[in-house]
């Protein structure tokens, strides 16, 4: 039965019992109202209920607050007060339903991403159109996007130009205009103009698609820690207890006129207001407030406990290429032949020249870094696999490659980077050298990490020392935390010889290599921009845009997230102990103490929304806390008086 639903049973039996003993003389059956015998029987049905729910808290070695509910609704029915017991039914199936509620709107970001999934496709078959489910379309079938409508699945333009609106995906604000050759990513917007697309991926590996993947598995795996009031369960229990048989005692002690039913009576007025639900609701609003605003920020995390590891997380490890770096190769250098008699710029330029038409990584970036001018037709092009290009520009033999291609008499040289040879005329003429493109924020990203309390900053990488060592001194990654010339393997094993004082430890991935050490890790979080691979899978939490300063937001709302749902329970406890101190003295009648009870579950869910909130603390943040101050001069030049 669903929260509401047992809400809205006990609210009708609160109204049938009100017409019973208000409007129809409390009519019996017996010596007993049929009114109470209503709501005893729900109550007893509830508490079984409950009961259950405690015996599988127990049998998984935890121990819960259940146990003051189910004896608040039992003292409520013992002494006969049977309103006193409907109160406390409606306050446990009230905050329930309350905290459903506050669920609902907290991952509200969440279920939209899952209602704007794309269905339907527009596919072009002899130029008819068919409309057809998206997961039924193929590799290289042919779509039509209409103006407004949803890219269905990733492909590529081959007829029309137009602009998208890529934010869902990017976080990229202004749209981007495509072109025929240019790449679509389902789940984006098109502009004003139709375009014909060809399909390059099943739906199910489509970008908006895996994103919803993703989506579904954070609802799917509920958080452990949601059950965060169990850790204030035993003590919180047995002051209640205490409390309460100290009261049933003093009546006894005051007042032994009263008999065993008036000392009771004392003992459940003080269970009434011991009732657990402000514990039992704090935690999951707070850590479903706080999945919500890391939504809203691009990140998917897929559970809960994702949030409390990472607010206490004290090492992060960092992947090099693609993570710490953009994974573009930029020229480093030019160095020309000691009997060269060119321009770095002509040998930049030829080597540019022969380079312009193949798809390698460092071609592209070669002909992407020179001056376009520079660049010439080449002629008789050649390709020798995996040694290099030749082509003839100005009439001149030009090679570009390893250097046992380009001139096999040359003496080796020793270059500490990526780098090309050129020959012209079969005379070696220079070399350039290249390096990957540190990200612009990367520096920041690492001193806000170090602002926000982690102690280690790790960086795991296969490539070169003396190539890891140059990326590390410009992101501020200290010499003693690079780990270079790694395989995978052994980035797991630096992972996990990560000492137990800097635990836990969070590692940040792109690729399909980075995979098996976001699963080592006890986070991991996938830079997954660029679409579904093996690492966002394997990952805890992944980034949905192309921005490492999101690794700091993610660190910042979890420490939120927790802070809230901490400072919650407390103040709920306390709130609570303190009400139950004021029953004590059994001026507070059952009735209103579960009234009272209901008031706390509001503030609870309240306090519980504000992890929903942005994080400001400069610790949580890591951002510097600009302090402006006005000299008193300046402060009183700035008052009028009128």
């Amino acid at each position: 039965m669903r929260h509401q639903w047992k809400f809205f049973t006990i609210l009708g039996i609160g109204v049938i019992a009100a017409i019973l003993d208000f409007l129809c003389g409390a009519p019996k059956i017996g010596t007993w109202p049929i009114s109470g015998i209503l709501i005893d029987i729900f109550g007893i049905f509830m508490a079984i209920t409950m009961l259950r729910e405690m015996i599988h808290t127990l049998e998984s070695g935890r121990w819960g607050v259940d146990i003051l509910a189910i004896i608040a609704v039992v003292s409520t029915m013992i002494v006969g007060d049977y309103w006193a017991a409907w109160m406390i039914l409606i306050m446990l199936t009230g905050g329930d339903s309350l905290e459903d509620y506050a669920t609902s709107q907290a991952d509200k970001e969440l279920r939209s991403l899952l209602q704007n999934s794309p269905r339907i496709a527009d596919k072009l078959v002899n130029g008819k159109i068919e409309e057809v489910k998206v997961d039924d379309l193929k590799i290289g079938d042919t779509v039509l996007i209409k103006p407004g409508s949803q890219v269905p699945v990733d492909g590529e333009i081959i007829k029309g130009n137009s602009s998208f609106d890529q934010s869902s995906l990017t976080g990229e604000s202004v749209p981007v205009d495509k072109k025929v050759g240019d790449d679509l990513m389902s789940g984006s917007i098109n502009g004003d103009a139709a375009v014909e697309m060809k399909v390059t991926k099943a739906a199910k590996d489509s970008e908006y698609q895996s994103i919803v993947a993703l989506v579904k598995s954070s609802e799917a795996k509920p958080a452990k820690f949601v059950k965060m009031a169990d850790r204030y369960a035993v003590p919180f229990t047995i002051i209640s207890l205490i409390i309460g048989i100290a009261a049933m005692i003093t009546s006894a002690v005051t007042n032994p006129a009263l008999g065993w039913q008036g000392h009771f009576l004392r003992f459940a007025q003080v269970m009434v207001v011991a009732s657990p639900c402000p514990l039992l609701i704090a935690a999951p609003v707070a850590m479903v407030s706080g999945m919500s605003s890391m939504s809203r920020s691009h990140i998917i995390v897929k559970s809960g406990t994702t949030l409390e590891k990472l607010s206490r997380t004290l090492t992060f490890a960092f992947d090099k290429t693609g993570t710490l770096t953009e994974n573009q190769l930029v020229i480093d250098q030019v160095v020309l032949a000691k009997d060269s008699s060119i321009s770095k710029e002509k040998l930049q330029g030829l080597a540019a020249s022969v380079e312009q038409q193949s798809s390698h990584v460092i071609a592209t970036s070669l002909v992407k870094s020179t001056d376009k001018n520079l660049i010439k037709p080449v002629t008789n092009l050649k390709e020798a696999t995996a040694k290099g290009v030749s082509g003839e520009v100005d009439g001149k033999l030009v090679k570009v490659g390893k250097l046992s291609y380009v001139d096999p008499d040359q003496e080796k040289i020793t270059v500490n980077s990526t780098a090309v040879f050129v020959s012209i005329d079969n005379k070696f003429a220079g070399y350039i050298t290249f390096q990957d493109q540190i990200r612009k924020n990367t520096p920041e990203t690492i001193a806000r990490l170090r602002r926000q309390g982690i102690k280690q900053i790790m960086m795991l990488t296969g490539d070169r020392r003396s190539v890891a060592d140059k990326v590390a001194t410009e992101a501020g990654i200290r010499e003693s935390e690079v780990h270079a010339d790694l395989l995978p393997a052994q980035k797991i094993q630096a992972i996990r010889d990560v000492k137990p004082n800097l635990r836990p430890v969070a590692m940040v991935g792109d690729g399909v290599n980075d995979a098996p050490s976001l699963m080592a890790a006890d986070v991991g979080i996938a830079m997954g921009a660029k679409g579904a691979t093996a690492a966002s899978e394997s990952a805890d939490a992944v980034i949905m845009v192309n921005d490492i300063s999101k690794v700091n937001d993610a660190v910042a709302i979890s420490k939120h997230t927790m802070k809230v749902a901490h400072v919650d329970i407390i103040t709920a406890i306390c709130i609570v102990i303190l009400i139950e101190l004021i029953a004590f003295t059994g001026i507070i009648p059952a009735f209103w103490g579960a009234i009272l009870q209901e008031v706390v579950d509001l503030i609870t869910i309240l306090l519980a929304l504000l992890a929903k909130t942005k994080p400001t603390n400069p610790k949580q943040t890591g951002l510097k806390n600009k302090k402006t101050s006005l000299q008193p001069r300046k402060f009183l030049a700035k008052l009028k008086f009128s």
